[in-house]
């Protein structure tokens, strides 16, 4: 479908929007009426944004919801200008990540100054995500994860800090801060250990993080598995096969097997099958 002509009204209305705003900074509309025409032009500011969606054309479309989002603040209408940026940045998304972000992180700043922290920590952790698959900077993906978390836990939304500390878990076991991933799936794990939903949850949070002090502590794990297996590489292997028939292993369980392997064998690469 041809979205040509939508574009073009958009540009249009976006030409418009300008003049109404240098319009509303002149002296007698400013006593006049200065507002209503701002209000004007947010409102073609969004009426652009959204054919330029339909026109698939992400970047003018964010910029848009962005304009729309600066005139709401000016006219003190902080959620409208925070939904707008929301908006920005979902657009930007699909376009530039990084200026997805620098709009998300423009909306968190209104909902935690308004006191909203939850919405905060659900865009928190959106900016994880393009962090995650976008951008691929995992050390920042940890870094807002663990501020959603901290947010919800200041909410009392123990369930959801708890999915972000064991997403931050998993990514700082991939990076070697194995002590991090320790405290992290022991306090998860204790958490839940009393509720009888996710107890079961609960040995598998323990589980990782005795994986994790086995890579720690090498040398303990070295007795440990000499008096087990008399450190026998194969058998290890045998273990984790009959491990895998009973629960499939995750790319993370592979991972931190593996290297638990290495550090038995003391060099080279393992293969768990």
């Amino acid at each position: 479908m041809d979205n040509t002509g939508k574009e073009r009204e958009a540009v249009q209305l976006m030409a418009e929007a300008e003049k109404r705003v240098k319009g509303s900074h002149s002296f007698l509309r400013g006593l006049f009426g200065g507002n209503t025409r701002v209000e004007e032009a947010c409102e073609m500011y969004t009426r652009a944004a959204n054919m330029f969606k339909i026109a698939k054309n992400w970047s003018a479309a964010g910029n848009a919801f962005c304009q729309a989002a600066k005139l709401h603040m000016q006219l003190q209408s902080k959620h409208d200008s925070a939904t707008s940026f929301v908006d920005a940045g979902n657009a930007y998304k699909k376009a530039d990540p990084q200026e997805a972000i620098n709009c998300l992180n423009a909306a968190i700043d209104i909902y935690t100054d308004m006191g909203r922290f939850t919405i905060a920590a659900k865009h928190h952790i959106t900016i994880a995500e393009i962090y995650e698959a976008e951008l691929v900077d995992i050390e920042k993906a940890i870094a807002h994860y663990e501020q959603a978390a901290d947010y919800y836990k200041g909410e009392e939304s123990n369930s959801s800090a708890n999915k972000c500390l064991l997403k931050v878990a998993a990514y700082a076991a991939q990076l070697e801060q194995y002590q991090k991933a320790i405290e992290i799936y022991e306090q998860v794990g204790t958490n839940t250990m009393d509720n009888p939903l996710l107890k079961y949850s609960a040995k598998e949070y323990f589980f990782k993080a005795a994986l994790c002090h086995f890579i720690v502590d090498e040398l303990n794990a070295k007795k440990l598995l000499e008096a087990h297996e008399e450190q026998n590489s194969e058998a290890y292997t045998e273990a984790v096969k009959e491990f895998d028939s009973i629960s499939r292993l995750d790319q993370w369980l592979t991972t931190m097997l593996l290297r638990i392997k290495k550090s038995i064998q003391g060099e080279g690469d393992g293969d768990l099958k």
